[in-house]
């Protein structure tokens, strides 16, 4: 069974320093479809992003990928979301927190679709630190409700409304994971809640190492694509984890 759990690490890890995503969106499904129930999914989840979101982001910062302004002051709204949203986690019903996942993928197909590349001689859209919190930490609530990292959300937000190049925003996304993992994960062990989670620590650990491993070739491979093709695997993405999350709740 460790085993499986490393394969599952990797390729999580992978997808995650891929598309800069904290690789909840992945695990989450995958750990429900092995009959692990969704609030010890996401659990694991956010163990596994906190291992993976760091060292990924410290690999774009060495290669130079990473600009930390604005990312710092999304990642403080994240902060206080992740706590919130850990709260939350552990009052509402598992079939809401499935619908709410479902409608969150949803929303992110939606606007990567809708989403037009920036045109030659058009700048970059930009927020005021204020308005960044402010969505860090409406992010960081329904993330860590779901067991995912935020950059789900946040990275069509920055490709659609303000014309962030894929590969860009995905790098963004992936260091507000840094955030909202570390408080919800934080929240989890004060309170006691993570306890209930049904895997072991050694599967626990077992896929958040080989996430590690993943996220090396993930990104690696990022470096090889252009940012079109990134945005094509991007949308494919989504709609494969849109089939998987309607198929585990209506089949």
């Amino acid at each position: 069974m460790i085993a499986a759990f490393i394969i599952v690490g990797i390729f999580v890890g992978t997808i995650s320093g891929f598309f800069g995503v904290g690789g909840g969106m992945i695990l989450v499904p995958a750990l429900m479809a092995a009959g692990v129930d969704i609030k010890s999914a996401i659990g694991v989840s956010i163990v596994q992003m906190v291992f993976s979101s760091y060292y990924g982001s410290y690999m774009n910062y060495r290669k130079g990928l990473l600009q930390l302004n604005e990312g710092i002051w999304v990642g403080i709204g994240g902060i206080f979301g992740g706590v919130i949203g850990a709260r939350f986690t552990d009052l509402l019903p598992p079939e809401i927190l499935s619908y709410i996942f479902l409608a969150l993928v949803i929303f992110a197909l939606l606007r990567i679709l809708r989403s037009k590349p920036l045109s030659a001689g058009e700048e970059e859209g930009s927020f005021s630190p204020m308005v960044l919190s402010v969505i860090g930490l409406g992010i960081g609530v329904i993330a860590m409700m779901l067991g995912v990292g935020g950059s789900v959300m946040l990275t069509p937000i920055l490709v659609g409304f303000l014309h962030f190049p894929t590969k860009k925003a995905s790098t963004a996304g992936l260091f507000f994971v840094v955030f909202s993992s570390t408080a919800g994960r934080a929240y989890k062990l004060m309170t006691g809640t993570f306890h209930a989670v049904s895997l072991r620590t050694s599967e626990i650990l077992s896929i958040a190492f080989a996430a590690i491993v993943g996220v090396i070739l993930g990104i690696k491979l990022k470096d090889l694509v252009s940012d079109s093709h990134h945005r094509q695997s991007m949308i494919v993405l989504y709609v494969v984890i849109l089939g998987l999350m309607l198929k585990k709740i209506f089949m």
